[in-house]
C-alpha cells in the first residue's frame, strides 16, 4: 500500500487542498460537507469529460470511473445540480467586459481621460446603456447595472448620472462575487496546467510567474504599485484586442465556432520563514 504523498501529483494535489481546506475550515465547512463536494465533482467531470462517444453515460460506468458506489452515483444525479459553471463565468465576463471598455474606450472619458460618469440613457450622449449595448454583448444595461452597483463597482451621483468606482470588476461589497472568482479563476488556471502537463500537447497555454523569497517589507508596497500600474495597464491593452474580435461586442450574428479566452494576473505575498 502507497503513501498517501508517494507521486509528484500526490505531493502537488495535498499542497492546493492544504490552501482550499484552510479556506473551508475558515468558513466551518466541515470534512464530512467537503467530501460530499468532492463526490459531485467527480460525477459531474465523469459524465461531462470522460463519456464514451455516441453513448449516454450510465451510472454504472461513472461508478467505474470514480471508484464511488452506484447508490451514491445514482443519488447525485437525482439531486439538483448547482448553478452552472458556465452561467457563473457569462456573468463575470459580462460585468468585467463592461468595467474595461469603460476604462478603454475613448468615448467615455472624460477629458482628463478618466471613465467619464454616465446618464443611464441619453440619446444625445454617450451613455451607460450605449457602453452596455458596444460592449455587454446579449444582456441589458439594467442587468449589468444591478450587478456592478451589487459588488460596489459602480455608484449613483446625486444628479442619477452612473459613475465607476472601480477601474476593474474586482467586487468589494459582494461576499458571493469574490467567491464566485475562487471557482472560475482557479479553475481556468488549474485547466492550464492541466493541459500543459499533457506531453502530447505541442501548443502550450503561456503559463509564467516570478517569485522571489527573501525581499523587505518596505519594498512591497512599491511592487503593489507598480503591479498595479502596469498590470492594469496589460489588461487594458488585452481588453480592447480581445474586444475586436468578440462577435457578441462587434454584434456579428454569423455562424462559427465559439470559443472562451481568459488572461489573468494576480499577486500574493506572505512572510517568508525558508532561509538559505
Amino acid at each position: 500500500m502507497r503513501n498517501d504523498t508517494d507521486t509528484p501529483l500526490d505531493r502537488a494535489v495535498l499542497t492546493l487542498l492544504r490552501a482550499l481546506v484552510r479556506l473551508m475550515l475558515k468558513r466551518g465547512v466541515a470534512h464530512g460537507e467537503f467530501a460530499e463536494l468532492v463526490k459531485r465533482a467527480y460525477v459531474d467531470t465523469a459524465r461531462a469529460d470522460f463519456a464514451v462517444p455516441g453513448r449516454k453515460p450510465s451510472i454504472s460506468r461513472v461508478a467505474v470511473l470514480t471508484g464511488l458506489t452506484r447508490k451514491d452515483v445514482s443519488r447525485l444525479l437525482q439531486e439538483d445540480a448547482p448553478t452552472s459553471e458556465g452561467a457563473t463565468r457569462r456573468k463575470i465576463n459580462r460585468a468585467a467586459r463592461v468595467v474595461s471598455a469603460w476604462v478603454g474606450d475613448a468615448n467615455y472619458r472624460d477629458r482628463r481621460g478618466s471613465p467619464a460618469s454616465l446618464p443611464f440613457e441619453s440619446e444625445t450622449q454617450p451613455s451607460f446603456s450605449s457602453l452596455v449595448s458596444e460592449h455587454g454583448g446579449d444582456v441589458t444595461p439594467r442587468a449589468v447595472l444591478d450587478e456592478l452597483t451589487r459588488v460596489g463597482a459602480v455608484g449613483r451621483l446625486k444628479d442619477g448620472r452612473v459613475k465607476l468606482v472601480q477601474r476593474a470588476y474586482i467586487p468589494q461589497a459582494d461576499e458571493s462575487a469574490k467567491i464566485d472568482f475562487l471557482g472560475t479563476d482557479v479553475a481556468d488556471l488549474v485547466a492550464t496546467i492541466e493541459r500543459n502537463l499533457d506531453p502530447d500537447n505541442d501548443a502550450p497555454f503561456f503559463q509564467r510567474k516570478v517569485a522571489y523569497d527573501n525581499l523587505p517589507s518596505e519594498y512591497l508596497p512599491e511592487l503593489r504599485a507598480l503591479l498595479a500600474r502596469r498590470g492594469q495597464h496589460l489588461l487594458e491593452e488585452l481588453n480592447a484586442d480581445m474586444s475586436r474580435h468578440d462577435r457578441d461586442v462587434q454584434g456579428d450574428q454569423a455562424e462559427g465556432d465559439r470559443h472562451r479566452a481568459m488572461i489573468g494576473i494576480y499577486y500574493y505575498e506572505e512572510e517568508s520563514d525558508e532561509t538559505e
